[in-house]
Order: C-alpha cells, then structure tokens, then sequence
C-alpha cells in the first residue's frame, strides 16, 4: 500500500541530510576541535561526515513513524522532531563506540547535533507556515466532493478539516437519499452539475467490498469527462491487505482508479527537478543572448510585443499565461481563430520562427515558474478546452498532468492546424498512451525526436 506521506520519505531523508552536512561543515569551520581552516583536518572531518550521515539514515530506518504531516498543529511536528534527535544521539553514540576511532569527539558531535535540531525546527516552522499559508489563501487547494454519508465519509470530512496543509478543501456531502444534513448539497445523480457549480477538483466515494457499487462506473466516467480526479474508499478499512494496489491519506485506504505514473510523489519530484535544471540552464545559457537577437528581428518585422502571451489550460484545468515569441501581426482574433497553414497574419519572421520552433522558446520561463514541463501534452487556448472537452468524452483526462513544451503527439506529427475533429482525437489518444506510460526515458526518447525527427517540424508553418 502506497501512503501519500510515506512517498515524501526519500525528500524528507534529502533536506535532514543537506541540513545535517550544512550543520556540520559550518560548525566545523567555527570550532577549535575539529577545524576545516587546518588542511590536516579535512581527513579528520570526513570520518564525522561519514558517521553523521551514518546516523541518520539508521534513525530513519528505526524512526519511520508516518504521517509526519498529517498531526494537528506545529507541536506535534517539534515532539516528534525532538524525538528523532535524540534516537539519532544514541544511534550516533553507539555507531561511535563500534566503528569510530579513539580521538572521536562527543563534544564536537552534540554541538553539530544541536545546531542541526535549531536548524531542522527552523526549516520546518518555514515551511509549514509557508505551506498554511497558501492553503488558507486558497492557492493550490483540490476543492472536494464526498459521496455517501457514513462514519469513513465523516471521519475523511475530519481529517480534510483538521489538516489544511493536505491542499483540500471540503465542499460537501452528496448522498443517494434524502437528507436534512446542512452538509449536504445534493444527490448522485445530479453530479455532473454539481461539479461545474460548485467547481470541484476531487471526488471520493465510499464503496463496500461486500456489495459491488453500483454507480462506480458511473462516477468515474463523469470524473473523466470533467477532467477531475476520483477516488473510492473502501468502507470496511480493516479488511485491507498491503499487497493490494491501494493509496493512503492519514489512516484511510483510498484506490485510485485512474491511477498514471505521475500520480506518484517521486516521480513527479524527478521530474519537476530535470524541468527546473534543463529550463535554469537552458534560460542562463542560451535564451539569454538569443532572446535580444530574436527580439530584434520581431521588432523589425512588424509592430507589437516581442512575447505573444496566451491563456491557456494547464494541470487540474488551471489557467495560466502560456508565453510564445510574437510570430502574427497584432490582431483581434488571436485568442479565438487557430493559425492556418497559410495565415495571412503571419509575419516572414514569424513564419521562420514557427518552421524551426523557436517561437515556443520562451514556454522554458514557464517550465521554469513550474506552469508547464519539458514534455506534456500540448497546452490549448481556452476556446479549444471548451470546445473539445464537449466532442471528445476523455479530452480533459490530459490535464492531469502538466502540458509540455513537446509532447508525443507533436513528435509522431500531430501538431499545428485541427481543422478536423480526427486530428486532435490522434493529439488526445497520443497524449493519453504518453500519460499512461510516462517514465523518465520516455520523456528523454521524445526530447531526442523533437530535435532530430522530421515528423517534429510537420505542419509548423
């Protein structure tokens, strides 16, 4: 069984171990014992560093108590960030009375084990005040349905009302039946309107392994029509076994059945961490002397802005301002009438930027700002995301994951001009084969093909 909180382990043991190496360094450099100002003490330092990090990673193992962000309140963290610490003295103490060598400083060790318990309590007020922060501004918040008006559906109300930090919000009950219950706002058979209403991102509904759920089906064809996420929770909870393919919020077993690579934590810490590196070093490198030259020739060709800035539909249907080099003449119809292969409103310039790509240059500040990634499906104009989600049932399903500055649609050809109906089904089918076998090699295999296959630069102009 897969825990939401578990996932963040690996992140968590990353930053205790940059804090705990950054405590340690910088403690070392200040104190007499073990000095990083006296060359003939590097070697000695590197037997702490090893043993610290040593340490660590054993109080993971023998600390791997869950829901570190699931308790109420800061308290709860510091109790439990102060229990880690002094696992790690001891773990640490007896590593040193195993492996480390006579001249082994414990003064110099719980003086860098202080500074990194100061330290941790710091980062970690930061960050949860941070985080709260946001949530209760309502930025990145899933606002939530719940179907079914039982003890499982009251206590995941519970535990969504008492943890903010989660990033959901609890609109409603919906029930089958009639009830008096202020909490409800209506029942299943009015779904689909309730969601547009009401403007939900996520659905959980109660099920029972004793009886087949009769609407499931039901439920999880709107939620893909909608383009909003779906979860059922079984209601029998201590029935579950571990080896069943299964989630977990708190202490609730949740099955995900639209479940993609991407649901999972860390691959969408490996993949936001090579957008964030590629786009950095991308932006620092090239498009820092390019993009004067390219703003030149724009200027030159026509009057207007050099960045043509767009409205476009993101991950979870968000909106965002979707950056391209200026390749029209400034014109009313930009937002509501698709470039042709022929436009009229297309500059010389803009016609070689749109043949070679280099109009979709400046989406890396996108990439960047974490609104899009490398590799996705292709952001659309909010025209099209209304238009097709109406004509193709599994259109919005693409908007689970961020949209690309490629994608694999656009590397098989299928990009540019949709004047038919059969060209962006190909886009949306591509998208989902794309999205429902995501790996990081994957994504590499279409960078590679959106620079050296043909089929990459069809119908650009």
């Amino acid at each position: 069984m897969k825990s939401k909180d578990t996932e963040l382990l690996l992140i968590y043991l990353f930053f205790d171990l940059f804090i705990l190496n950054a405590s340690m360094s910088f403690m070392a450099w200040l104190d007499p014992i073990v000095s990083l100002r006296d060359y003939s003490d590097v070697k000695h330092y590197a037997n702490y560093l090893s043993h610290g990090n040593l340490s660590w990673i054993v109080t993971y193992l023998v600390f791997t108590k869950r829901n570190l962000y699931l308790r109420d309140g800061f308290l709860n963290r510091l109790k439990r960030i102060s229990l880690r610490i002094l696992i790690f003295i001891c773990i640490g103490l007896i590593l040193e009375s195993l492996i480390m060598r006579p001249t082994f400083s414990n003064v110099f060790f719980l003086k860098y084990t202080i500074l990194f318990f100061i330290s941790k309590i710091i980062f970690n007020w930061f960050l949860y005040t941070y985080l709260n922060h946001k949530r209760s501004n309502g930025l990145h918040i899933n606002r939530v349905l719940i179907i079914g008006l039982n003890d499982t559906c009251r206590q995941l109300r519970t535990l969504i009302d008492n943890n903010s930090i989660l990033g959901y919000k609890f609109v409603g009950f919906v029930t089958t039946e009639e009830s008096s219950d202020k909490d409800i706002i209506g029942k299943s058979e009015d779904l689909s309107n309730l969601i547009e209403i009401y403007q939900i991102q996520m659905l959980f509904v109660t099920v029972s392994f004793l009886e087949e759920t009769k609407n499931g089906k039901e439920y999880l064809r709107i939620c893909n029509k909608k383009g909003i996420r779906i979860r059922f929770i079984p209601e029998h909870q201590r029935w579950l076994k571990s080896r069943i393919n299964m989630e977990s919020v708190g202490n609730l077993a949740i099955i995900n059945p639209q479940e993609i690579p991407l649901d999972d934590l860390d691959s969408r810490f490996l993949k936001r961490t090579f957008d964030l590196l590629f786009s950095g070093l991308f932006l620092l490198l090239i498009f820092s002397w390019l993009f004067p030259i390219i703003a030149i020739l724009i200027k030159l060709s026509s009057k207007g802005s050099v960045l043509f800035t767009q409205k476009r539909t993101g991950i979870n249907k968000k909106t965002f301002n979707c950056f391209k080099f200026r390749s029209m003449q400034v014109n009313d119809q930009a937002d509501i009438l698709q470039a042709t292969s022929h436009d009229s409103r297309i500059t010389p310039v803009g016609k070689f930027l749109r043949k070679s790509n280099l109009d979709e240059l400046p989406q890396f500040i996108n990439v960047f700002l974490g609104q899009m990634s490398l590799v996705g499906p292709r952001p659309h104009m909010l025209k099209h995301t209304v238009q097709y989600s109406e004509l193709i049932e599994q259109y919005l399903v693409r908007h689970y994951v961020k949209p690309g500055i490629t994608g694999w649609a656009q590397v098989n050809g299928y990009r540019g001009e949709t004047d038919e109906l059969w060209k962006m089904e190909k886009r949306v089918e591509y998208d989902m084969e794309y999205i429902e076998n995501w790996s990081v090699w994957f994504d590499f295999k279409i960078l590679f093909l959106t620079v050296f296959n043909k089929k990459s630069f069809n119908n650009a102009g």
